[in-house]
C-alpha cells in the first residue's frame, strides 16, 4: 500500500491554496495523467466526481467524494474505481512564510498487478502531483502575491514515502 505525506510551505495564503486544489474540475488543465474529470454533484461543502487517469495503455476511472472545510481542509473519500481504499487530506495553514501545507495519500489497489506498479512509480508520481500544484499556484497568484515569481519547490519540505 503507498503511503505519501509532506509538509511543503508556499508563498500564498491559505484561501488561494485551498481555492486551487478545490478546483478539481480543472486538475485535467495542470495535473499530470489525469485525462477528464466530471463533477456529479457539488455545494460549497461537498464534491462528488469521476477522474479519469491514463498512462500509456492503462485507463482508469476514479469516483471520489471530497469535503471542502475552506479555507483549512479538504478531505478525499474514495466511492469506486480499481483501488480497495483511498485516504487523503490536505490541510492549510498560515505561516510566517505564506501557508504551510499538510499532505497525505494512502492507497492500495485491488489488483496486485496495479500495486506492484504503483509501488515502482509511486515516489516520482507524487513529486510530479506536487510539482504540478506548484506550478499552477505560481501561475495563477504570483503576481497576486507580489513576487512576480514562482515559488521555490520545497521552500520547507518534508515528507515520507513508503510503497508497502
Amino acid at each position: 500500500m503507498p503511503r505519501h505525506s509532506e509538509t511543503r510551505v508556499l508563498p500564498y495564503t491559505p484561501e488561494q491554496v485551498f481555492d486551487l486544489v478545490a478546483d478539481i474540475g480543472r486538475y485535467p488543465e495542470f495535473l499530470p495523467w489525469v485525462q477528464a474529470m466530471r463533477i456529479r454533484s457539488a455545494t460549497p461543502a461537498l464534491v462528488t466526481a469521476d477522474m479519469i487517469v491514463g498512462f500509456k495503455m492503462v485507463r482508469e476511472r476514479f469516483t471520489s467524494r471530497v469535503t471542502l472545510d475552506r479555507p483549512g481542509h479538504i478531505h478525499v473519500d474514495y466511492i469506486d474505481g480499481p483501488l480497495k481504499y483511498l485516504r487523503n487530506d490536505w490541510v492549510f495553514r498560515g505561516d510566517p512564510r505564506g501557508c504551510a501545507v499538510d499532505f497525505s495519500v494512502d492507497f492500495e489497489f485491488k489488483s496486485r498487478m496495479f500495486e506492484r506498479l504503483a509501488g515502482l512509480f509511486f515516489g516520482e508520481a507524487l513529486k510530479r502531483m506536487v510539482g504540478a500544484f506548484e506550478t499552477r499556484a505560481a501561475a495563477i497568484y504570483s503576481s497576486d502575491a507580489g513576487t512576480g515569481t514562482a515559488p521555490a519547490s520545497g521552500i520547507s519540505s518534508s515528507s515520507a514515502t513508503s510503497a508497502a
